[in-house]
């Protein structure tokens, strides 16, 4: 189930995320400006079980709406149009963004009361760490 990821997200901590940006191929100044920032992250679900995931910041506030294991088209926060799928597997809810040949993987996870999202693409994992939000 994914109830366990609903609720405001504070991010703390971004490891290596530099690296990921560049390795997806992300601008010098959009990647200065994604280093500075600390977006929220926003999750529920509505009664039909579709998923809202918002990011919010200063700089921009993206938002995608998904049913799980069924794909859609999503523009990224650095401006990507990517085929993305979510799915649920060992209590991790993953995030398969496919575009222009390319592949990467976003796996969140709630551990120790930490949402932790690990950014991958090929040898490069960016690690990102929120608190929930009283």
């Amino acid at each position: 189930m994914v109830d366990k990821f609903v609720g405001t997200w504070k991010m703390i901590n971004s490891e290596n995320f530099d690296e990921y940006m560049k390795a997806l191929g992300v601008g010098f100044a959009t990647r200065q400006v994604g280093n500075r920032t600390k977006p929220n992250l926003v999750v529920s679900v509505d009664d039909q079980g579709l998923v809202c995931m918002k990011s919010q910041s200063t700089f921009k506030t993206t938002e995608i709406k998904f049913k799980l294991n069924e794909s859609f088209e999503e523009t990224t926060a650095d401006d990507r149009k990517t085929t993305t799928v979510m799915s649920l597997d060992n209590g991790k809810l993953l995030q398969k963004q496919t575009w222009d040949g390319k592949e990467t993987t976003i796996e969140r996870e709630v551990t120790d009361g930490k949402l932790i999202a690990k950014c991958k693409m090929g040898d490069v994992v960016a690690v990102r760490t929120y608190v929930k939000e009283a």
